[in-house]
């Protein structure tokens, strides 16, 4: 694990000093770039990893291969990417297009003879370099909303075909055609006790730092007063031309009278890296709050592969008889920059206002395996599934699992089991593992093993069994029974889940296996009479749905369909 640490910092520093070919790639969209999202924002538990191009609200748009080179991994997904599409070039790189609405149509073909063939929506392909070749501007693909998208765009990213690092796509040309003329934005400072004996302007405990704006653009915080060590926080965000406003930044780096102290620059990083994106910023803030303060400081190195150049920590000791002085200069790509200028003062003032100490029998060492069991109900925790070490509140109470808090960021996944041994198995086929804050309801998959319930989860909280007897709904069917569909290209049906969540969906034409196409923010499922299982006048569609507890429902109809111009018309 070390080495692999080891390999993923020395690649990311050797990255850094790269130069990349900013002439070789076109622009896969005929569109100015206005991006929704840019490399290495936080995202919810992870880095963004891609360009996002703005598609004024439209799909469909042709997208072309930014260069010559072969379509080597294909991925169609309800949740994630989506549809998406991985090129791969002679010269090392890999792009990757993704929330695509569709293939373009000799891609296509391949697509959907695997899905039909694996009778699932869902599949992944890969191919060698002669199976299907591209060349620079072919359109390969069409722009769309699928996955997890939030809205219409294409997410477009750069990696390194070898190693697999997402590289800035600003590297890559991208730059001249993205017009930047402002500086990044600062929406807040936060400032940090980072000792049991620091105490700052009167507290022990966090609190946001007054800012004001000067003349020169630069930012002037209003003067601390601490002793002890102390960190910093920032929010902060990008706009460029024809962008939304909460961008990411490029670039931010301190300076501790006119030291460096501590920076990040967002050139590379490697998948594995990007859930350490909850430990980059405030995350107990952020969960209370959403928003997103950036730390500029370490308390136990970790690691992220952005913050890996730094020599000191970030932490700043204010010692008596001293001011020190801070700046924070945070840039853009486009090397347009914003500057808080600071000064800490020793003060040797008692803190009225402390930050809580909680502590429990349950003292968690985040580099070591944890297990704690009471009343039928454990929990293992890996190593290194916490930042920190802290006192751990796990309490079980009438068979409900309280683990601490939600505010606590979890990296790997942690075990929960309970047992069941007393319950009878027509009511255990049906049980599973929930999370449960306020009027929220989670599912967790959840595996049966010895009389234990078993799930794992990535996130703090309640616990409890619960039973899912409900199935799924079928419902808003595009046409009414019977109807003639020669003119529609497509029909459509909804589905729902109220608890456990949808497992499976299969539909059949007059027997036949068909393709459904599923989008899960709108619930809709879809078929195009284009892959042409439809037969000539009447056809009995019958369509299945499953939940994650194998609760079933069947919707049956029929409708009618003709090629025949002159039948349709007398009809």
């Amino acid at each position: 694990m070390r080495l692999r640490i080891f390999f993923l910092l020395f690649t990311a520093l050797s990255f850094a000093q790269q130069q990349y070919p900013d002439g070789y790639f076109k622009s896969p969209l005929n569109l100015p770039v206005y991006p929704s999202g840019t490399f290495g924002e936080v995202r919810s538990n992870h880095f963004h990893t891609g360009l996002d191009y703005r598609t004024d609200q439209k799909t469909g748009l042709p997208v072309h291969s930014a260069a010559d080179g072969y379509v080597s991994r294909i991925k169609v997904s309800s949740y994630g990417y989506g549809t998406a599409l991985y090129i791969d070039h002679p010269n090392g790189y890999t792009t990757v297009y993704g929330h695509l609405e569709g293939y373009a149509p000799k891609i296509a073909r391949v697509v959907r003879a695997e899905q039909y063939k694996k009778q699932n929506f869902d599949v992944e392909m890969f191919f060698k370099p002669n199976e299907i070749p591209v060349t620079q501007g072919e359109v390969v693909a069409f722009s769309g909303n699928s996955g997890s998208s939030g809205g219409p765009h294409l997410h477009f990213e750069y990696r390194d075909t070898k190693t697999e690092a997402i590289i800035n796509p600003l590297h890559f040309g991208l730059k001249k055609l993205m017009k930047d003329t402002k500086a990044p934005a600062i929406k807040g400072l936060m400032v940090y006790p980072l000792s049991d004996a620091t105490v700052i302007d009167g507290v022990a405990k966090p609190f946001l730092v007054k800012l004001r704006l000067q003349k020169d653009g630069t930012y002037k915080a209003d003067k601390i007063l601490a002793k002890g060590k102390i960190g910093f926080s920032i929010n902060t965000s990008d706009r460029s031309t024809g962008s939304t406003p909460n961008n990411g930044v490029y670039k931010v780096k301190t300076f501790y009278n006119d030291s460096p102290a501590f920076s990040y620059t967002f050139d590379t990083f490697a998948f594995s890296e990007s859930r350490y994106s909850n430990n980059f910023i405030d995350y107990g803030y952020y969960y209370n709050t959403r928003q997103r303060f950036q730390k500029l400081f370490v308390t136990t190195p970790y690691p992220l592969s952005v913050i890996s150049g730094n020599t000191t920590n970030g932490q700043l000791e204010i010692l008596p008889n001293g001011t020190q002085n801070y700046k924070i200069e945070v840039s853009d790509f486009h090397g347009n920059k914003t500057i808080v200028n600071g000064s800490v003062e020793y003060s040797n003032i008692t803190a009225t206002a402390v930050e809580p100490k909680n502590t429990t029998p349950y003292f968690l060492k985040a580099a070591s395996n944890n297990n704690y069991t009471k009343d039928g109900v454990s929990v293992y925790i890996p190593a290194h599934s916490f930042y920190e070490d802290f006192y751990m509140n796990f309490t079980v109470k009438d068979s409900v699992l309280y683990l601490h808090d939600p505010e606590v960021p979890v990296h790997d996944y942690i075990t929960i089991s309970f047992d069941v041994s007393h319950l009878k198995p027509e009511v255990l086929q049906k049980t599973f593992i929930e999370g449960f804050t306020g009027k929220r309801r989670t599912y967790n998959s959840s595996t049966l093993e010895n009389g234990k319930l078993t799930a794992k989860v990535r996130s703090l909280g309640d616990y409890k069994l619960d039973q899912d007897t409900t199935p799924p709904k079928i419902y808003s069917c595009s046409f009414a029974e019977g109807k003639w569909l020669s003119q529609q290209q497509t029909f459509s049906l909804k589905m729902s889940d109220d608890l456990s969540g949808i497992a499976t969906f299969d539909a059949w034409l007059n027997g036949k296996w068909i393709l459904m196409h599923y989008d899960y923010k709108t619930r809709i499922i879809f078929h195009n009479f284009s892959d042409g299982v439809v037969d000539e006048g009447r056809n009995d569609l019958k369509v299945v749905v499953t939940d994650n507890v194998g609760n079933s429902t069947t919707f049956e109809t029929h409708f009618f369909r003709t090629q025949n111009t002159a039948l349709e018309n007398n009809k």
